[in-house]
């Protein structure tokens, strides 16, 4: 038989008072003496009662939970944005609750729709679309307290971001400095990342305005955990590509394991620039070059952010997306091979001896 777990009342009848007393104490709100908050306590801990913070959070319209909504754990950015968002709800004495939304539009509006119905007290989300996110929609007319993050403004919610097209400026002068003409973007899943087209179309402008050839878009829809031999194809395609802009270091990575495959040498013969900054490009060999940002930054501001305005003080300023990315070198970016024909017409005569 399932032992009887003990009651509030049990609790008031070993501290000897009343039940509105023991609730004070364990709700700690109002008045009650050091010598009566001290009993209740200690029968509180001698009978093993928890205190239901569920129907304390019912009582309280709060639940004390904070939803949170990103693409994917696999990509070590997001799960950086993760616990640093717990650690700070945490502290705050609130429970995160995770969602993924696998990069898919239906499955994240699903996700939202979901925290809403538990009743969380706020959300911080990476969306895949935020100018057309029906999920934002719903988050907006129920004026639940939310933060973006990594997504651009939209809809007047707060966002802690990078400016995507900026950093991808400045990836386009790197390559252009060491006299790369012929570039491409990589990109995984994307139609279905605002963050990467972003990048794409800053990195276009760039190598035109500098005078590079208009960047290949190398895009790639992962099957079955068959990256890199997506990637290797890809590759094997392109070899008049002398450099390779990635939207993630993630998959930056991936591209050095496939070229090297292909029997490629990196920089010597193809260089490699990433985006996030992820501490695994530091210790491989060559190291990453990439745009680094700061994602648990991110996560920490989001949740101040949702913390500030559930509890109506004043929100933590965010920071100029022009202002949280910089520019990392690193052993995976040179100069293009020398005698490298500087012409995509050399495309045909490449693939055909690869």
């Amino acid at each position: 038989m399932k032992p009887r777990l003990p009651t509030i009342k049990d609790v008031a009848d070993r501290a000897g008072c009343g039940i509105a007393t023991v609730s004070r104490v364990l709700n700690q709100k109002g008045p009650a003496s050091a010598d009566t908050r001290e009993k209740v306590l200690a029968a509180a801990n001698d009978l093993g009662f928890e205190f239901n913070a569920l129907g304390r959070s019912l009582q309280s319209s709060s639940t004390k939970t904070i939803g949170c909504v990103v693409p994917s754990l696999a990509n070590p950015v997001f799960a950086d944005v993760v616990q640093a968002a717990q650690q700070e709800a945490n502290a705050a004495g609130y429970q995160l609750i995770l969602a993924c939304s696998e990069y898919d539009d239906e499955l994240e509006t699903s996700a939202i729709r979901t925290l809403l119905a538990k009743r969380v007290d706020g959300l911080i989300a990476t969306v895949n679309s935020a100018e057309n996110s029906l999920g934002l929609g719903l988050l907006r007319s129920n004026g639940l307290p939310c933060s973006l993050v990594y997504n651009r403004k939209v809809m007047g919610l707060p966002t802690w971001a990078v400016d995507n097209g900026a950093a991808a400026a400045r990836v386009a002068q790197a390559f252009a400095c060491e006299g790369h003409r012929n570039t491409g973007f990589l990109a995984l899943r994307f139609n279905r990342s605002d963050r990467s087209r972003e990048r794409h179309q800053g990195y276009a402008k760039a190598c035109r305005d500098s005078g590079m050839a208009p960047p290949v878009l190398l895009e790639i829809e992962e099957q079955d955990g068959n990256l890199l031999e997506l990637l290797g194809a890809l590759l094997s395609e392109h070899r008049f590509l002398t450099g390779i802009f990635a939207s993630n270091d993630f998959l930056a990575l991936a591209a050095m394991k496939a070229a090297r495959d292909l029997g490629l040498r990196i920089p010597d013969d193809l260089s490699l620039i990433g985006f996030d900054g992820i501490s695994t490009g530091l210790i491989v060999d060559p190291n990453l070059a990439t745009i680094e940002t700061d994602p648990r930054a991110m996560g920490r501001g989001a949740v101040q952010t949702v913390l500030a305005e559930i509890s109506g003080d004043e929100k933590p300023a965010q920071p100029d997306p022009a202002q949280t990315f910089r520019f990392r070198p690193g052993g995976t970016l040179g100069p293009p091979p020398a005698g490298r024909m500087d012409d995509r017409e050399a495309a045909t005569s490449l693939s055909s001896t690869a």
